[in-house]
């Protein structure tokens, strides 16, 4: 029986042979930027359990843009060469190779999650994690204990926007064939189109339009980068959770000005403004963040990616039947299960929901060969 999750999507001239890709998960592991070989076993395992898409976390556009000290970056032509080996092991395993470009902002130069998640003390110091300046939209620390980041001028956002450029240049050096601009999760972007967060008053401030003028300029100027034969991703927090942000229809509007750019999906997230990036503000169950998708994607009539709490095969190909997304991310999820895309497939596939045929033949033909012999010897 045929299920629209093993189906296959063109976007542009990149084709998904179906339809679940990998979310970007930072793992805090890179070393001054750069990724090693920690991230090509993590990331390849999800090329090899049958992902159509894989996507590489969170890489920072300049080293002021890092979350932390152990995040990726491609700033510097140095980090490439790390990134291409990611890239064409996943191609080699028939998923594409995507990545995520984006800045800290505010939340810049924290602590590793497993540190505390939160300000710098001087416990990371002592450990050598030692704070820099950083920069967002408007003069608002995180919380109480925060650095309090400078106010961006005109001359910041002409810098970044050529850094932006430039990473996605390299990007494309390295062998990946999808970009996603991060604009969620309180991060820099997200903190000029939140009005908590932005409190300029000049053009770059005020209504959403003012507040969107800075990453609909990064936007603009990466679709004018990356070749045009290539899809461009953006993942947006589609609700801040908090009273006085960002509501949907403030995403849905946005999300038409990005595809009028020419922005190919929206990947629908939501909160991160204050705390974590998976801070609790919308309540979370299963598929919790699915209607976001489908709101975007119904009245922006652009294709979106669902995330959050998508954990059975099932789930995921109800929600493209109903047409609310286009795309099903699975990201903690595939932490537990690195082979969910294939075992979901399987228990999809009604003719043959044991079969092994679609695991890479390294291991595919040594599966195969034990269910054979299961089902003999209960003959």
């Amino acid at each position: 029986m045929a299920h629209l999750l093993g189906s296959a999507l063109a976007l542009r001239d990149v084709t998904m042979k179906n339809r679940i890709a990998i979310s970007p998960m930072c793992q805090y592991s890179a070393i001054d930027g750069m990724v090693g070989d920690y991230h090509l076993a993590h990331l390849g395992r999800f090329a090899l359990g049958g992902a159509g898409l894989v996507m590489v976390e969170a890489t920072a556009v300049t080293a002021q843009g890092r979350i932390t000290h152990g995040c990726p970056g491609l700033w510097e032509d140095a980090q490439i060469a790390p990134m291409a080996r990611i890239a064409a092991f996943i191609r080699a395993q028939g998923s594409v190779p995507a990545i995520q470009l984006g800045h800290a902002g505010r939340k810049a130069s924290m602590q590793r999650p497993w540190y505390g998640n939160g300000a710098l003390t001087e416990k990371d110091f002592a450990r050598g994690d030692h704070p820099w300046e950083i920069i967002a939209a408007s003069a608002i620390p995180m919380d109480e204990g925060w650095l309090t980041p400078r106010a961006m001028e005109r001359a910041d956002m002409d810098a970044l926007v050529m850094a932006w450029c430039e990473a996605a240049q390299r990007a494309r050096e390295a062998g990946f064939d999808v970009i996603e601009l991060h604009a969620a999760h309180g991060y820099l972007l997200h903190s000029f189109l939140s009005p908590l967060t932005n409190r300029r008053n000049d053009a770059y401030g005020g209504d959403l339009a003012g507040r969107a003028r800075f990453p609909l300029a990064v936007a603009r100027a990466l679709r004018e980068t990356w070749p045009a034969h290539l899809p461009l991703f953006t993942r947006l927090s589609c609700v801040d959770g908090i009273e006085g942000g960002l509501e949907i229809a403030d995403t849905i509007w946005l999300a038409q000005q990005l595809k009028a750019i020419g922005i190919d999906v929206i990947d629908c997230s939501s909160g991160g403004l204050a705390g974590s990036a998976t801070a609790a503000r919308v309540r979370r169950g299963p598929g919790f963040q699915v209607p976001f998708a489908e709101a975007v994607r119904r009245e922006a009539e652009i294709p979106t990616m669902a995330v959050g709490l998508i954990t059975e095969a099932a789930q995921a190909e109800a929600i493209l039947e109903a047409g609310q997304a286009d795309i099903i991310a699975i990201g903690r999820e595939a932490l537990v299960n690195p082979n969910w895309p294939l075992q979901a497939l399987s228990e999809l596939d009604a003719m043959a929901p044991e079969s092994f045929r679609a695991w890479p033949e390294q291991s595919g033909w040594w599966l195969e060969r034990r269910r054979r012999a299961m089902i003999e010897s209960a003959q």
